[in-house]
This record gives structure tokens, C-alpha cells and sequence, in this order.
């Protein structure tokens, strides 16, 4: 629940007015408040539990497009890392199993940090480098990414007014199947 400053309420709310910004009702936000993945940069999660959460999620919400982080968890964050390890966990032991059957996953590409804050100017690179999928955005859905990543106010510290301004996630994102 994002409770690392014990705003894990406070950051719900955030998570759920994020998701109206970009046209995601409530009723399809989920957040998972287990006492044995806490919310800490620090702390990598249990693979199995994760794995076993995701995949009810997954059969509860007949999703078929998984979109998460790679190994580097873009920012390298235990938390992220984790999440990329317990996908992975699931597609490699259940690809062709029910609830996996027909679903794909697309992991968001780490780069270093001279790319992750060049913003527009990564379009170039990224056009020329291998992956699976490119999205770039338009102007218009930069701008309401942005007023997204605003509604986290308890999240906002100066390196991320820095990604406000100049990361290229914000832009272009590259993504690969697992």
C-alpha cells in the first residue's frame, strides 16, 4: 500500500485520484496490502507469495496483458526487482497454464541514467535500439502523464520533479516479452 512513511493511506488516495486522471475507474485499482511485502527500497519479496497474489489477480480479472518492470526495476528498487522476479517466476513455470494461457507480458525497459533523463531526445535512440514494443507519446498524453504523477504529492521529492521535467518515460518507453 505504499506504507514506507506510514502514508500507505495517504497514498492510496493518491494511487486512485493518479488512475482518474488517466481514465481508470476505482473499481479497477487494486492494491494489495500484505504485511509480509512492506512497502521498503530496501527489501526484495517473497517470489512464491507474490507470484501466488498475482496470479489470483490475474484469473480474478481474466487479464490478458501483463505490463510490469524488467530485472533493473527501472529505478532498482527491491520492490520493483521483486515484482519483475515473481512475473517471471509465473511465465517460466505456468506460460501455457491457465490463468497464464493468453496472457502476455511486456517488461518496461532500465536504461542508464544518462537516457532515463533526456526526455524527448531518447526517441531517437530508443527507435534504434531492439525491442518488442516502442511507445511514444503524443504532446497531449506527456502532459496528462504528468498531472498523473502530480497527484502523488506524498511521492514528490526533487529527483522526482527532476523526472517530471526531463524523463524520458515520460516520452517513450521501450518494452520487451517475456
Amino acid at each position: 500500500s505504499g506504507n514506507y512513511y506510514n502514508q500507505g493511506e495517504i497514498r492510496k488516495k493518491e494511487l486512485e485520484q493518479s488512475c482518474c486522471v488517466l481514465g481508470i475507474p476505482a473499481s479497477d485499482v487494486t492494491v494489495i496490502d500484505h504485511r509480509d511485502l512492506p512497502d521498503d527500497p530496501a527489501v526484495e519479496w517473497d517470489t512464491q507469495l507474490l507470484a501466488t497474489l498475482i496470479l489470483k489477480h490475474i484469473e480474478a480479472k481474466n487479464i490478458n496483458l501483463v505490463v510490469t518492470f524488467d530485472a533493473g526495476g527501472v529505478s532498482g528498487h527491491a520492490n520493483h526487482v521483486s515484482l519483475y522476479t515473481a512475473v517471471r517466476y509465473n511465465v517460466c513455470t505456468l506460460l501455457w497454464v491457465p490463468p497464464w494461457a493468453g496472457c502476455h507480458v511486456l517488461v518496461l525497459e532500465s536504461v542508464n541514467l544518462c537516457r532515463k533523463y533526456i526526455s524527448f531526445l531518447d526517441v531517437l535512440i530508443s527507435c534504434l535500439l531492439p525491442r518488442d514494443a516502442l511507445f511514444i507519446l503524443t504532446e497531449e498524453e506527456t502532459e496528462q502523464a504528468k498531472r498523473a504523477m502530480r497527484c502523488h504529492r506524498s511521492q514528490l521529492l526533487w529527483f522526482r520533479q527532476l523526472y517530471l521535467l526531463c524523463s524520458r518515460y515520460l516520452v517513450v518507453n521501450s518494452l520487451r516479452l517475456l
